[in-house]
């Protein structure tokens, strides 16, 4: 789907070109969710490896007055109670700011520093996992499924454990949200989701198998479990320091990429009309969308400051999980609805043995999740619908033609993040910029302004698609 459309908006795009405006808005109102709840989930984390990481190497111990969330969340309860001596958790709440500072700089500064601490991560984690090997205990892998307790363990704790691991995939997602940046889209988003997400699952096996070995799992529900694991055992410090350095720089890029997408979410949904044009305007300088940035980095900040990891990281996965089933359900309607397109990637087996699985997978996994964290997911949606009854559903581009004036489509024209200044020295003509981004709509409707674009060059499509008159964006049409 990102390789077919290659637009900033990644789930929303792919299940409004497939199933219309209002699930559109559903899934796009859930990615908000997803993403904003996502990086201040990792941004917690951050925060608890940054404190053991003074306190191993400075021997300074922060206090948890500023260090942690006033609430916790009780598992066998299912209810908040108060963190005594908890005020707000200060660290996360900086790592999320200097991270949405650099954004507004722009995804080139962005993507040089992550670029780095991506190195130093799968340094590190190779260097725990070779380095931890030799602490393991095959007793800690029995009982290979522990008993349940309460709400944990057992099979239901499997499954809680598979939603909490679904978390990953906002990652795989993300990479799409950035697709006009992408020079080739239809070859690079293939290639890049599948080479990483093969990668991380080989990782994700070995670093979890050493890490149940070399401590039992009652001792594992922390924010900071690799180092914490450690400490069990002697002559560690030095590795644990590592580690935490590592995970330091290797959260910091998962905040950096969380917020790029966030921003790139609204920006779509703005360009459809869907939200305020405001959080579609680009920096007249950087070329980022830097209102929607500083948006999802305030919003963000005080979500890490006030709350839980374990809540932060539920509604995170039940986000995704969502998001999930209605790209699954999407793949089959755009094999029977656009069969013609050219695919920068088909889904092997035909449109039903993957995506039907995966569905019901997303689907099983999400209604076994804790009743509150549904019910939260619900609250959301129920006021991501009264938002679209007040302004969307007044605005949408597709529904109101007649209240976008010409001003208004012009507002979102400006090629900038289609342009790298790596690539582009000197500003391109429109239509150089359409020879290397040529992306088609998903239906045409005839209209004086518009021309018909047909196929040509590796990165075009097979059909006709309408572009506005100078603009390299698609446009939505009925």
């Amino acid at each position: 789907m990102a390789s077919m459309v290659p637009i900033s908006g990644s789930a929303y795009t792919y299940t409004y070109a497939t199933m219309g405006e209002l699930l559109g808005w559903i899934i796009g109102w859930d990615l908000i969710l997803e993403y904003l709840v996502g990086a201040a989930t990792v941004a917690v984390g951050w925060s608890a490896y940054v404190v053991t990481f003074f306190k191993d190497v400075f021997s300074v111990e922060f206090t948890r007055k500023t260090t942690q969330a006033p609430v916790l969340w009780d598992n066998d309860a299912l209810a908040f109670k108060v963190n005594n001596g908890a005020y707000i958790n200060l660290p996360a709440i900086f790592v999320t700011l200097l991270v949405t500072a650099l954004l507004i700089f722009g995804i080139k500064q962005a993507t040089w520093v992550n670029r780095v601490v991506v190195v130093v991560k799968l340094i590190v984690i190779l260097l725990f996992i070779f380095g931890a090997c030799k602490y393991v205990d095959r007793s800690n892998y029995t009982p290979f499924v522990p008993p349940r307790e309460g709400n944990s363990f057992g099979v239901k704790g499997v499954f809680k454990g598979t939603q909490r691991v679904f978390f990953a995939y906002i990652g795989f997602d993300a990479v799409s949200t950035a697709a006009q940046e992408a020079k080739d889209p239809q070859k690079d988003l293939p290639w890049g989701i599948c080479a990483s997400l093969a990668i991380c699952t080989v990782l994700y096996i070995a670093v979890s198998t050493v890490l149940c070995g070399i401590a039992s799992y009652k001792d594992l529900g922390v924010a900071s479990p690799l180092t914490h694991a450690l400490e069990f055992h002697d002559n560690t410090r030095w590795l644990r320091i590592l580690i935490e350095l590592g995970a330091i720089c290797g959260l910091t890029s998962v905040i950096l990429i969380m917020l790029l997408a966030q921003p790139r979410i609204f920006f779509a949904m703005a360009r459809d009309g869907l939200f305020p044009r405001i959080f579609g305007r680009l920096h007249h300088r950087f070329k980022t969308p830097y209102v929607p940035t500083i948006v999802s980095g305030v919003v963000c900040a005080v979500l890490a400051g006030v709350l839980p990891v374990d809540i932060l990281g539920d509604m995170t996965s039940v986000g995704t999980l969502l998001a999930f089933f209605l790209v699954n359900i999407g793949v089959i309607i755009m094999r029977y609805i656009h069969p013609e397109a050219q695919r920068g990637f088909t889904v092997p087996g035909g449109p039903f043995l993957i995506p039907i699985p995966g569905a019901a997978i997303a689907l099983v996994i999400l209604v076994l999740s804790d009743g509150p964290t549904i019910y939260r997911l619900f609250i959301w949606l129920a006021i991501g619908l009264l938002v679209y009854a007040v302004y969307g559903f007044r605005y949408s581009r597709v529904g109101n033609p007649e209240k976008w004036s010409e001003e208004d489509i012009a507002y979102f024209q400006d090629a900038g993040m289609l342009e790298s200044d790596s690539e582009y020295p000197e500003k391109q003509s429109l239509e150089s910029a359409r020879s290397k981004h040529t992306v088609t709509s998903v239906v045409e409707m005839p209209e004086p302004r518009h021309f018909d674009v047909s196929s040509g060059g590796p990165n075009s499509y097979s059909h006709t698609g309408v572009y506005e008159l100078d603009s390299p964006y698609p446009v939505y049409h009925k």
